[in-house]
């Protein structure tokens, strides 16, 4: 084999082993490589990813209890697929599968994030008490939140030549979630659920590539749109419910006369949680929202430093700053009592809110080992997005090294894998009331993740 083709089939064995990137950051999990369409002919792959994190928090800050929480993150398993075909010498078409953004949490144990009959309404008014004097129910189980969203991208190609590719097309991307708030440091929201059904919605790519095969050069720009979905949740939020009755806001009343009485509130104060409370949501209340999926840009490269030898490596933006998920009636009941939050809120706050865009970037080694084994070492920083969700915002950006393995038994086929390993950044849980205030209710320090990677992939 000559130089100029062992660093083509170098060039290409990276780029596939590569290609299945991890991520750890807010939602973004897989880097939503183009890759799969840039490689020379017809090809198809397929994949799976696995997270397996461990988030450990404590409770923290205005948070009264100091409990630990034990880990709180679920493995996360994300299967892609990609199909291109190379219709003539100009021109290509690809399909890409993946499910770029999610998350998976659930809170267990004894701590305020868990219901149990003692959480407090207000100051001085359990669950218990509250739901047996309007009748209600009491809010039982634990915080939860699962996020999904999956991506199918149809990729349109030309290549005027042997070292350009202008490539785009459009972008059909579908978004699931299943949020429950449980516990004492949800307040009035202890209880709510927001469960959506799958819908979905369009947006596009588009980008260009360009390579020079004898020195194994490629790179590629690729852009992503921002895709706005609108979602009709289906909301349950039993405090809430209890406070829109007669007898719920007359044990209230009552309640807050005796804390007057007691001299553990004003007048003042009396009024304004009255006047908050005349402002909630009536029970059936129910509509539309929308929110935007970020836009993102990806930039990648390698380039040959010697024969059997490759530098890699990847930058990439998404657009999360202002991203903000508010089912209708979180949003309203959110209106109503934010003046009361600190700092005040009477916009109201988010389900999840982001405040930062996200910057990654990826660097790496790729050796060929034999004519049939390729291996590769990378490592890799994330500045995460600033997140503050209500479920306690665990992490913010990353390190990470990693390291992966690609066996060719014949030129038509592969196999490969890879493993990461990640440092996660130490963050601090606010809620959606407090989010970018210096106001939390936990901390999470010196977490990991690792996350491993299996492709197969088929020229043909």
């Amino acid at each position: 084999m000559n130089h100029m083709t062992k660093k083509k089939a170098l060039a290409t064995a990276i780029a596939l082993l590569c290609s299945g990137s991890l991520h750890a950051a807010a939602f973004d999990r897989t880097g939503q490589s183009i890759a799969p369409f840039l490689q020379p002919g017809n090809y198809y792959e397929a994949g799976l990813t696995i997270s397996d994190a461990s988030l450990q928090g404590q409770e923290a800050g205005l948070n009264k209890a100091r409990a630990s929480m034990s880990d709180i993150a679920n493995t996360d398993y994300r299967p892609s697929t990609a199909l291109k075909l190379q219709l003539s010498p100009e021109f290509s078409f690809g399909l890409l599968y993946d499910q770029p953004f999610g998350s998976d949490t659930a809170y267990s144990g004894k701590n305020s994030f868990v219901a149990s009959a003692n959480d407090n309404v207000i100051p001085g008014m359990t669950t218990t008490k509250f739901a047996e004097a309007t009748g209600g129910k009491i809010p039982t189980g634990n915080s939860n939140a699962r996020f999904n969203m999956q991506n199918l991208s149809l990729i349109f190609g030309y290549q005027p030549n042997k070292n350009w590719n202008f490539y785009a097309g459009p972008t059909y991307q579908t978004f699931k979630s299943r949020v429950e708030l449980r516990g004492d440091v949800y307040s009035l929201y202890n209880g709510y659920d927001a469960h959506t059904d799958i819908i979905g919605d369009w947006g596009w790519l588009a980008g260009f590539a360009y390579q020079i095969p004898e020195k194994a050069i490629k790179t590629s720009l690729t852009y992503r749109s921002a895709i706005v979905h609108k979602v009709n949740a289906t909301e349950n939020a039993p405090i809430i419910d209890m406070l829109n009755t007669t007898q719920g806001r007359d044990f209230v009343d009552q309640h807050l006369d005796h804390l007057i009485s007691m001299g553990m509130m004003t007048q003042e104060k009396k009024a304004q949680l009255n006047e908050a409370f005349d402002d909630l949501p009536e029970t059936k209340n129910s509509g539309t929202t929308k929110f935007r999926s970020p836009d993102s840009v990806n930039f990648d490269f390698q380039t040959g430093l010697r024969p059997g030898t490759l530098l890699f490596g990847n930058v990439r933006w998404v657009h999360w700053s202002g991203f903000k998920y508010q089912p209708y009636r979180f949003g309203e009941i959110s209106k109503a009592i934010g003046v009361l939050a600190t700092p005040s809120s009477p916009e109201g706050f988010g389900l999840v809110h982001y405040f930062e865009d996200q910057w990654s970037g990826n660097l790496g080694i790729g050796q060929r080992l034999s004519p049939k084994l390729f291996g590769s070492a990378s490592v890799g920083w994330d500045s995460g997005a600033g997140e503050k969700v209500s479920t306690g915002g665990p992490s913010k950006g990353y390190y990470n090294i990693g390291l992966g393995a690609q066996y060719s038994p014949t030129p038509q086929y592969f196999i490969s894998g890879g493993m990461k390993y990640f440092w996660l950044g130490d963050a601090k849980g606010q809620l959606g009331a407090q989010a970018g205030s210096d106001y939390y209710v936990s901390e999470f320090k010196d977490n990991h993740s690792i996350g491993y990677g299996l492709k197969i992939g088929y020229k043909f």
